[in-house]
């Protein structure tokens, strides 16, 4: 699973002519962590930011064993047919940031590190990956 994401990652970030991330093994078991957090009780929602400083995130939840890795990072890939390249939040052809948000972070110039977790409970499989440092900063631009 890390291998595919990365790779993808890593083919998004290609297209745009930033540099690739690397695999971390901390941000991978924190992402794991959280991950299984979110099998065990059900909810989808963002860890505090208070958890993760200098982190972002992005979550992808989908029916038990439905979705390859590809199509979970496309999932988030995909979003950039709505990008637009301005300054952060002013990205999205739609108005809202939020559109663009798992791709921004993606493609974000300065961000190096990744590493991500998969877990499954409730039915569905959750897969975290956390960025370091983090992306999609009020004002700045992408890339």
């Amino acid at each position: 699973m890390l291998q595919v994401m990365l790779r993808d990652h890593n083919r998004a970030r290609e297209e745009v002519g930033v540099p690739d991330l690397v695999l971390d093994d901390n941000l991978s078991r924190d992402a794991l962590a959280y991950a299984e957090e979110l099998a065990a009780s059900g909810r989808f929602e963002h860890s505090p930011g208070t958890a993760r400083p200098d982190q972002g995130e992005n979550l992808w939840a989908g029916t038990e064993s439905a979705f390859s890795f590809e199509e979970m990072a496309a999932g988030w890939i995909d979003e950039k047919q709505y990008y637009i390249h301005d300054s952060f939040p002013y990205v999205s052809t739609t108005g809202r940031w939020q559109d663009v948000g798992h791709y921004t972070q993606i493609i974000w110039r300065d961000t190096a590190r990744l590493g991500c977790g998969i877990a499954t409970g409730t039915g569905r499989d959750y897969l975290v990956c956390r960025y370091s440092p983090q992306g999609n900063i009020v004002g700045q631009f992408a890339y």
